[in-house]
């Protein structure tokens, strides 16, 4: 079974003000971007920091906490995406518009970082560094705002120690100084859950039905209920948590071309592979409740031989304590 891999510091970048990110996170969600831009970032933060001369530095895993956003939709119960209009064509007729969903986020990424020879003087030049380099970059499409001076304190880079006795305290303050904010974890067990509920009712219900079903919001009716008045009931509930679908990698739907036999693909030197998306369930949870590193680190895990490329992500709800006498 895949696991994060080492860290010895967890490095902080809060509050990043991304303007115009990408709202459509797959063919079938929207409202945030998949997990996956964030570990591309992560990836081709790495390069950059290469060639720049932090070959020492190793990006392993990434977090993402969210301190606000506003997607670009029109207003109302119906809601469309904000469109831009395209110039016209070299004739004059209007030209057509390829539907963009966009957002504004204000984010805090937390980078798990495997540094094991670090003096004081190097890492805060390092620190600094990564940051430079990340605000040159796109993150999710959308391009990173500078600070005012306002907010340069808030936004200031930051390490968290992972490494001796101390790490578990290190991880409590930076829980306490992303607030308020919350974390996206991955909640793959809400499926299995809500699949044998589903089966219980009918045998036939597959995966991508409970997937379906954990998407959205279901009322049932029960005629007990108010002394037998009856009541509509929702499926969720007071502390059942904030409960997203979400994108979480890529499935093989070919086997790997060789090189430059695929036209018009993006890289012609490396091998191409047909794919589509893989789905499961995300959960929106405050860093306050946070326990471990584990909690909220994404990584990747590559199975090529299975066809499987997707974003892992090791937390584990805490099971309610037990009212039994």
């Amino acid at each position: 079974m895949s696991q994060c891999p080492d860290y010895t510091h967890l490095l902080v970048l809060p509050h990043l003000r991304v303007q115009n990110a990408n709202a459509i996170s797959s063919p079938l969600t929207h409202g945030f971007p998949a997990v996956t831009a964030f570990l591309g970032l992560t990836w081709a933060l790495e390069r950059k920091a290469n060639a720049a001369g932090l070959g020492h530095l190793a990006f392993n895993a990434v977090g993402v906490v969210c301190h606000g956003w506003q997607e670009q939709v029109t207003d109302g119960y119906v809601k469309a995406f904000r469109l831009t209009r395209n110039p016209v064509e070299k004739d004059g007729s209007t030209a057509a518009i390829v539907e963009e969903g966009r957002i504004h986020l204000d984010l805090s990424l937390v980078f798990a970082l495997n540094a094991d020879e670090w003096d004081d003087a190097r890492r805060d030049a390092d620190v600094q560094a990564v940051a430079n380099l990340v605000a040159g970059m796109r993150i999710a499409g959308g391009s990173v705002v500078p600070t005012t001076e306002v907010r340069q304190g808030r936004s200031r880079p930051w390490l968290a120690d992972m490494t001796g006795d101390g790490w578990q305290k290190n991880f409590r303050a930076l829980c306490v100084r992303l607030l308020p904010g919350s974390a996206l974890v991955a909640r793959d067990d809400l499926i299995d859950q809500e699949l044998a509920q589903l089966q219980e009712d009918d045998p036939r219900a597959t995966r991508l039905d409970a997937w379906l079903s954990l998407s959205r919001v279901n009322w049932h009716y029960d005629p007990e209920a108010e002394d037998g008045e009856g009541r509509w009931i929702p499926s969720r509930g007071k502390g059942d948590g904030w409960i997203v679908p979400i994108p979480v990698g890529y499935g093989a739907l070919s086997g790997v071309y060789p090189p430059g036999t695929v036209r018009n693909a993006r890289d012609a030197k490396t091998p191409f592979r047909f794919v589509e998306s893989l789905y499961s369930m995300g959960e929106w949870v405050g860093t306050h409740r946070l326990r471990s590193p584990a909690d909220f680190l994404w990584y990747a895990d590559s199975q090529a031989e299975a066809g499987v490329y997707r974003c892992r992500n090791d937390y584990r709800p805490v099971e309610p304590a037990s009212t039994a006498l």
